[in-house]
């Protein structure tokens, strides 16, 4: 297995990261959001939108040609952390857990970002993997949370990665 990272090239990249968006969270969220939605075709088809339409700021992990991961980022949105960056999202496919393939594209991220003091992100609470992942890299918890809507309401909380500027 050798892995690469690239930015999106073609539909087939985009339609690639579409597919391991929503294999990924049928594995990542399942428990945490309710089955329906997870199932529904109607999020599979959202899936595919987001990654045809938003492909700037998105770096793949590759398996040969077969898309495995993808993490995107952006200026943080919110008014609070001026001059952050935020991860939108990561995730690789379930069969590839466990390969540091997530700290690869992680590593990408914060290359990409530049030289942002703070790299923010938000977790869905109760997913135990991926906090421990973000942990592992230096993020902590920092008390924000929202309440968001994915099929029925769900908090999530915000992880903050403080980095030197150097």
């Amino acid at each position: 297995m050798e892995i690469s990272v690239t930015a999106v090239l073609n539909d087939e990249d985009a339609r690639g990261k579409a597919f391991v968006h929503w294999k990924t969270w049928q594995a990542a969220y399942a428990g945490l959001i309710p089955d329906a939605y997870l199932t529904d075709p109607a999020f599979r088809e959202r899936c595919e939108k987001i990654a045809l339409t938003f492909r700037e700021n998105t770096l793949l992990a590759k398996d040969g040609d077969r898309v495995v991961g993808f993490a995107a980022y952006s200026p943080y949105r919110g008014e609070d952390l001026p001059d952050a960056a935020e991860l939108d999202g990561l995730y690789v496919l379930p069969e590839y857990w466990g390969r540091g393939i997530g700290f690869t594209l992680m590593n990408a991220a914060a290359e990409a970002v530049g030289d942002r003091p703070v790299i923010a992100l938000w977790v869905l609470d109760g997913n135990e993997r991926a906090i421990r992942f973000y942990e592992r890299y230096g993020f902590r918890f920092d008390g924000a949370e929202k309440t968001i809507r994915l099929g029925e309401e769900r908090t999530v909380k915000r992880m903050i990665l403080e980095r030197k500027r150097g």
